[in-house]
Parts: structure tokens; C-alpha cells; sequence
């Protein structure tokens, strides 16, 4: 039952990942079907970006209401049939609803997949929360190698979209019936132990904003870093958000053992030196070798910290699980959108690579803050029940 729960809980990850991932690459094609340019596109990525917030928020409560294995595949249909409507538009008006429900299923996916990803783990009792984040980046990439394929055959982006919604609403219709059913505690009960959002949360939701913002800095500003700063050719520069990406997802498929070993706590802290360091490189260095070894340590720094941020929100209290997990990716996705508002004005009155420099000083208070993972009173198991996570440890400490 828990290998059916967690190949469910992988299936709408890489879901998520690809739905996405068929979304930006046809954005060249999208953005000019619908006449708009960059600037006015830009603008109405914000709606997708907005989407998303507004759907972590909704998701959270009702995931804690009425169970992720509720919630997941309502908004696992909303977010793959909502990515056809982009190729339906026309005109920015139309763009701009279509990513706004886009953002919507998106955010709702998010949050509830992680809130039941939380469950899976608890009930396995071991980090297992980064390997489901690697396959959200396989799901992208394999989006990558099929949207490339189609756009070769000449497929419009509307029987692309329609293709893969109906694929991947077959693949959550299979992984569904394999989901956890968590029974939530009756409305009376919910009711008198609604609280205020701990203070803990806000803060490791501090940390996801600032951590998630460095990596929407790669995203967006890595290729350009090559070919502007160090005057790489254009191919040459894509490798700097390759290098990134790959090693995005190959740490986060090694994360969890040693997540396991020592800690979430170390699993951040250490992350973000190494972050540090190859932000640094990149930052500061002539050579583009050097500097895609800089944006690789870049990526294996941040691969590993912001599935254990999910991860101690949820296990922080499983009654709110949803709520909690909310707060943080909301605040995390807002530090992605961030990412260009932040470093775009700064190039104005510094070159683009010591822009960076900023993002190696929230990567160092990441490692300053990195403690706020192990809570001051772990909870203790009780006789006969399985052992927590290591979200409730010390950093090196083991189990009873």
C-alpha cells in the first residue's frame, strides 16, 4: 500500500513538472500567436505567477478539510486542463485569463501534492520529500523533449496542450485510487484548534523566499550572465541554466539519504555554503568554464534545502499540514517571480554579475538560519508508533 502511495505521490509530481514544462516551451510560439510583445508579456506572466499565490492560499485549508487525497486529483484536472486554454489565445486579454486559471490549477497541485507528500513520509518514517521534487524537474525536462519533437512535426500548440491534457488526466486517474486517505478530525474539533500561523513557519517561509528567489535568479539570468558578462556564443550560454538544471535534479535525487544521515538542518546549511560558493564563482570569475562549474554548484547548493523547508512545515503540525505547506511554497514561489524584479534595476548601476553578490548574502542568511528546521521541543513518539521524520531532529542526531 505505502509503494502504490508513494508511485502516486511521484506520478503527480512528474505531472506537475510536465504540464508546466509544455507551458514555456511553447511560449515563443504563444507569445506571438497572441501579437504581444515582450514587455506586455511579461506583464501577464504575473498573472500566472498570481494564479499560483491565490491557489497555494485556497488549496492549504481545503487540503486540511477534506484530505489531499481529496484535493490532489480535483487539481491535478484543474491545472492539466487549464494548459489548453494559453493555445486557444488570440489576444493578451485572453493570454491573461488563461494563465490566471493556469496559475490557479498550478498553485492548487502544489500545495496539496506536498501536503500529501508530507503524509507518504511520515508514514514511512524517513526523508523521502526530495526525490519527489527531482521527478517535478524529470517531468519538466521530458515536457522539454516532447514539446521540441511536436513543434519539429508542425503541431499547433492547441493539439499539443490537448494531447498531454488527456495523457496526463489518464495518468491521475490511474495514480488517484492510490493516493493515502487521511481522515481529517471533525469541523468541531478543527474549529477549537485553529490557531495563528506559528511564528517558526513564517520564518522558514522567510528562508523559501529568499532561497527560491536565488534560484529564479538562475533561471533567469544565467544564460544571459554568459553571453552579455563573458561573451559566450549563444549555444555556449545555454549551458549555464543546463548545468543548473541537471544539477538541480541529480541532487535532489541524492538529497535524501543523506537527509536521512544528518538532518535537514545540514541539508540547508551546508547547501546554502555550497550555494554561496558557486554563486560566487560564477559571479566573480572571466572564464566560462569556470563559470558553469560556478553555476553547477549553484544548483547542487539549492537542490536539496527547499524540499526539506516543505517537508518541517508539514510535519510541524499534520492537522495543518496544508496550511502550513501553503505559507511556505506561497512565499517561495513569490521569491521565483522576485527573481527578475529584484536583479533587473540593480544592472542599471552595476554590470549583471555583481548583481549575484546580493544573492550570495541571502544565501548566507539561509546558512545563518538554517536551525530554524529542528523545532526547540521535538515531539516524542509514543509506544508502538512509527518514528517521525528527521524534520524533528537535530542535524547528525539518529532516532530511538
Amino acid at each position: 500500500m505505502m509503494r502504490r502511495a508513494r508511485i502516486a505521490t511521484f506520478a503527480f509530481f512528474g505531472l506537475n513538472g510536465f504540464v508546466l514544462g509544455m507551458w514555456v516551451v511553447h511560449i515563443p510560439v504563444i507569445e506571438q500567436r497572441a501579437g504581444l510583445d515582450h514587455a506586455t508579456f511579461g506583464l501577464l506572466l504575473l498573472l500566472l505567477g498570481g494564479g499560483a499565490f491565490a491557489g497555494m492560499q485556497v488549496a492549504g485549508p481545503l487540503t486540511d478539510r477534506f484530505g489531499p487525497h481529496r484535493v490532489v486529483p480535483l487539481s491535478a484536472v484543474l491545472c492539466t486542463t487549464a494548459l489548453i486554454l494559453p493555445g486557444l489565445a488570440t489576444n493578451g486579454f485572453a493570454l491573461g485569463a488563461a494563465l490566471l486559471a493556469l496559475g490557479l490549477g498550478n498553485g492548487c497541485l502544489d500545495v496539496s501534492m506536498n501536503a500529501h507528500a508530507v503524509e507518504v513520509e511520515h508514514a514511512y518514517g524517513r526523508t523521502i520529500m526530495s526525490a519527489f521534487h527531482a521527478v517535478w524537474s524529470v517531468g519538466g525536462f521530458l515536457a522539454a523533449l516532447v514539446g521540441a519533437r511536436t513543434l519539429t512535426w508542425g503541431w499547433s500548440p492547441v493539439t499539443t496542450f490537448a494531447v498531454a491534457t488527456g495523457s496526463t488526466l489518464l495518468i491521475a486517474a490511474a495514480a488517484t485510487p492510490a493516493l493515502l486517505r487521511k481522515v481529517p478530525k471533525p469541523a468541531e474539533e478543527r474549529q477549537k484548534q485553529r490557531k495563528r500561523t506559528p511564528s517558526r513557519i513564517w520564518w522558514l517561509a522567510v528562508i523559501a523566499f529568499l532561497l527560491m528567489l536565488a534560484e529564479g535568479v538562475a533561471n533567469d539570468w544565467s544564460v544571459l550572465h554568459l553571453s552579455t558578462v563573458l561573451g559566450a556564443p549563444e549555444a555556449t550560454a545555454a549551458f549555464a541554466y543546463g548545468c543548473f538544471a541537471a544539477a538541480m535534479t541529480i541532487g535532489r535525487l541524492l538529497t535524501d539519504p543523506v537527509a536521512q544521515r544528518f538532518g535537514p538542518v545540514a541539508i540547508v546549511r551546508y547547501g546554502s555554503v555550497i550555494a554561496t560558493a558557486g554563486i560566487l564563482t560564477a559571479s566573480l570569475t572571466t572564464s566560462i568554464p569556470v563559470a558553469l562549474v560556478g553555476w553547477t554548484l549553484f544548483g547542487i547548493g539549492l537542490s536539496g534545502a527547499v524540499p526539506q523547508l516543505f517537508s518541517a512545515a508539514g510535519h510541524a503540525d499534520r492537522d495543518n499540514a496544508g496550511a502550513n505547506v501553503s505559507r511556505v511554497a506561497g512565499l517561495g514561489y513569490l521569491g521565483i517571480l522576485a527573481g527578475p524584479a529584484v536583479v533587473g534595476p540593480m544592472t542599471h548601476l552595476m554590470p549583471l554579475n555583481y548583481t549575484f553578490l546580493l544573492i550570495a548574502v541571502f544565501c548566507v542568511v539561509a546558512v545563518a538560519t538554517a536551525g530554524l528546521l529542528s523545532p526547540a521541543t521535538p515531539a516524542s513518539a509514543s509506544p508502538g508508533t512509527r518514528p517521525s521524520p528527521p524534520e524533528h531532529q537535530e542535524a547528525g542526531t539518529r532516532r530511538p
